[in-house]
């Protein structure tokens, strides 16, 4: 099993939304980051943990987890061309994008925030820290378990 952070801004989806689909599943797409595609592609698999975070709001922070109940597969919005997603060179034959889907598992009693992130040398190593724009990252054990309990 394998540990990722998934950031997306809360005006777009948040926790709570997610929480809202049925089943509190939902699908993680819109993903255009060539390295973050190579993760979601690659890497992420079925029951990998997931830490939601909200990113350019007043507070970006960690709110809550979620897991992977099913692995990568053509993100449907890349051959939509009423998608902002819509990608002209992607083919069904040849798909540039993809997506995962994730099911809600927990909120955060509070919110871990990126300050306090940045402050603590247990996470000093993440990649939030070190490379912060990207929307899809892995986190280490150690670091899933830090930032679990530090949420509770």
């Amino acid at each position: 099993m394998n540990y990722w952070l998934f950031k997306s801004e809360p005006d777009e989806y948040s926790l709570s939304d997610l929480k809202d689909e049925p089943g509190q599943v939902g699908r993680w797409d819109g993903i255009r980051n060539y390295q973050a595609r190579n993760f979601l592609r690659d890497q992420v698999g079925k029951g990998d943990g997931v830490l939601f975070y909200h990113s350019a709001c007043k507070i970006p922070a960690i709110v809550g987890t979620a897991r992977v109940v099913r692995t990568a597969y053509p993100d449907p919005a890349q051959f939509d061309p009423e998608s902002k997603y819509f990608d002209l060179k992607a083919t069904a034959e040849n798909p540039r994008w993809f997506c995962v889907d994730i099911q809600w598992q927990s909120e955060f009693t509070r919110p871990v925030a990126l300050k306090e992130i940045k402050q603590n040398p247990a996470l000093a190593g993440m990649v939030l820290v070190k490379q912060g724009r990207l929307s899809i990252q892995p986190i280490t054990a150690d670091e899933w378990r830090t930032l679990k309990q530090l949420g509770s």
